[in-house]
C-alpha cells in the first residue's frame, strides 16, 4: 500500500468529510496507512466499527491504522484500546491539515481528540469531487436539540454553519469539474443560517446557489426537519425546478406520546401537514423518511399511529431503524420495549415501505423522464427512483429513457436515442 486507504462508515456527511481527508493526507505526503471514519448514530454503528477495524489491521497488517469520526469522537480511549489501532483523531482534528503533517512526521499525539463542543465554526473546505455523477457540499455541522434518543450532538458538537458565499464557490467549482447534480448535506441543515450573521435560512441558500450558478443542471437536499422549513425554502421547492423534487425528512415517529418523550418539535399532524402542503405546491414530490421502531414505552397502538404515517404521508423511501439504546442518551434509561417486539415492528415497517416503494414504481411505467446516470447502465430520476437502462451510455450524462417495468427496487428504462 503507498496511497492511503478511506474507510467510511455512515452518513453522506461523513462521505464528505473523507474526501477533505485524502486531500490532507495527499498534500502531508502521507502513505502506508488506512483510516477509518467511523460512525455512531446506533450501537450496532458502533459495532461495525470495531469490525472494521479488527479486520483492515489483519488485512493491513504493517500499515498504520487511524481511527476518527463520530464513534472515535465520543469514546476515544475505548478505541485506542482496540489491538492495533494507532492513533485515534477527533472530528474536529480530522478535518485539520495539521493534523496530517504531524501525522507524517510521526508527531500526533496517540489520541488527538478535543472538546468538540468547544467547536464555534465550521470551516470550509474545498473539494475536487466525488465521481462524474453527484458530489455533496458541507453546508452546515453540528447539532443544538437534544433529542432523547441521539448521541450526534456529542460527536458533532454545536451547530455551525459555512457561509453563504463559500458554499455558492464550492458548487460552481464542482459543475465546473463536471458534477451535474450537488448535495446539500450537513447534521441537522434546516437549521442553516441562524449563527451566521443577517437574515440566512436554508431556503435563502438554495436560492442564492441556483441563482448565483445558473449552469447547475440539479440541486438536492440530503435530509430535512419538516419543522424547520423556512418559507424562502417553500417557494424554492414550488418554483425551482432544478431543486429535486425529493425530500428526506426527519420523523421519527408518527405518535404524539412518543413524539414528547423523544424531545422532537413536531406532532404527528405537523408531519401531516407539511407533506400535504408541500404536494400542494410541487404535485410530483416524493418523501422519504427516517423512522424509529421499538422506541422505549412504545404500545402496539402508537406503533400503529408511526406505520400509518407511511399512507397518511404518502412516504415512498423508508429509513427504519430498530430502536437501539446509546450509552450516555435518556432514552437508554427509560422503560425499554422487549427486542423480539422492536425487531418485528421493524420487519413490518420496512414491509410497509417496500409496499410503497413498488406502488411508486408502478406508476412510473410509461412515463418519459430524464435521469442522471450514475453507474454503467444505473441512474437516478429527478425523485431519486433507480433506472437501469437499456444500453450502456456515458456516467455522469443526463439522459431521457422511457420506464418500463420493475423489480420492486428499480424501474427498467430505454433510453431515447
Amino acid at each position: 500500500m503507498s496511497e492511503p486507504q478511506i474507510v467510511t462508515l455512515g452518513c453522506r456527511l461523513n462521505a464528505y468529510e473523507s474526501e477533505v481527508m485524502r486531500r490532507h493526507a495527499a498534500d502531508a505526503g502521507l502513505s502506508d496507512c488506512v483510516i477509518v471514519n467511523t460512525c455512531a448514530v446506533t450501537g450496532e454503528a458502533v459495532a461495525q466499527a470495531r469490525q472494521t477495524i479488527r479486520r483492515l489491521r489483519r488485512d493491513h497488517p504493517t500499515a498504520r491504522l487511524i481511527v476518527t469520526g463520530c464513534a472515535a469522537q465520543i469514546e476515544p480511549e475505548s478505541f485506542a484500546e482496540i489491538e492495533g489501532v494507532d492513533h485515534v483523531v477527533g472530528n474536529a482534528e480530522k478535518l485539520d491539515p495539521a493534523t496530517f503533517r504531524a501525522l507524517a512526521d510521526d508527531g500526533l499525539a496517540r489520541v488527538a481528540v478535543n472538546d468538540i463542543m468547544s467547536v464555534k465554526e465550521t470551516a470550509h473546505h474545498m473539494i475536487e469531487g466525488f465521481g462524474l455523477a453527484r458530489a455533496y457540499v458541507q453546508i452546515q455541522n453540528g447539532c443544538d436539540h437534544r433529542c432523547t434518543f441521539c448521541i450526534i450532538p456529542m460527536g458533532r458538537g454545536p451547530s455551525r454553519s459555512v457561509p453563504a458565499g463559500e458554499v455558492v464557490a464550492q458548487v460552481r467549482k464542482l459543475v465546473e469539474t463536471g458534477s451535474p447534480e450537488i448535495v446539500l448535506t450537513g447534521v441537522d441543515i434546516t437549521s442553516y443560517g441562524a449563527d451566521l450573521p443577517g437574515p440566512m435560512t436554508l431556503g435563502r441558500l438554495v436560492k442564492q446557489v441556483l441563482r448565483h450558478v445558473p449552469e447547475l443542471p440539479r440541486l438536492r437536499l440530503s435530509s430535512v426537519d419538516q419543522v424547520e422549513a423556512d418559507p424562502h425554502l417553500l417557494d424554492a421547492i414550488a418554483t425551482e425546478p432544478r431543486l429535486m423534487p425529493h425530500l428526506h425528512l426527519s420523523m421519527q415517529a408518527g405518535d404524539d406520546l412518543i413524539l414528547k418523550r423523544m424531545k422532537r418539535r413536531h406532532r404527528r399532524t405537523d408531519a401531516i401537514r407539511f407533506c400535504d402542503e408541500v404536494r400542494r405546491l410541487r404535485p410530483d414530490v416524493i418523501f422519504g423518511a427516517d423512522l424509529i421502531a421499538g422506541f422505549p414505552t412504545e404500545t402496539e397502538a402508537m406503533f400503529a399511529n408511526t406505520l400509518d404515517l407511511v399512507e397518511s404521508c404518502g412516504l415512498t423511501y423508508l429509513h427504519v431503524f430498530p430502536f437501539s439504546p446509546r450509552k450516555g442518551t435518556p432514552a437508554a434509561r427509560m422503560p425499554q420495549v422487549d427486542r423480539p417486539a422492536i425487531k418485528e415492528r421493524a420487519v413490518r415497517l420496512r414491509a410497509a415501505g417496500e409496499a410503497a416503494h413498488a406502488r411508486y414504481l408502478d406508476r412510473l411505467k410509461g412515463q418519459r423522464i430524464e435521469i442522471l446516470m450514475e453507474r454503467d447502465r444505473l441512474g437516478r430520476t429527478p425523485q431519486y427512483a433507480e433506472v437501469h437502462v437499456d444500453r450502456r451510455v456515458p456516467v455522469g450524462t443526463m439522459q431521457w429513457a422511457t420506464l418500463g417495468s420493475h423489480n420492486g427496487r428499480r424501474v427498467d428504462g430505454t433510453v431515447h436515442a
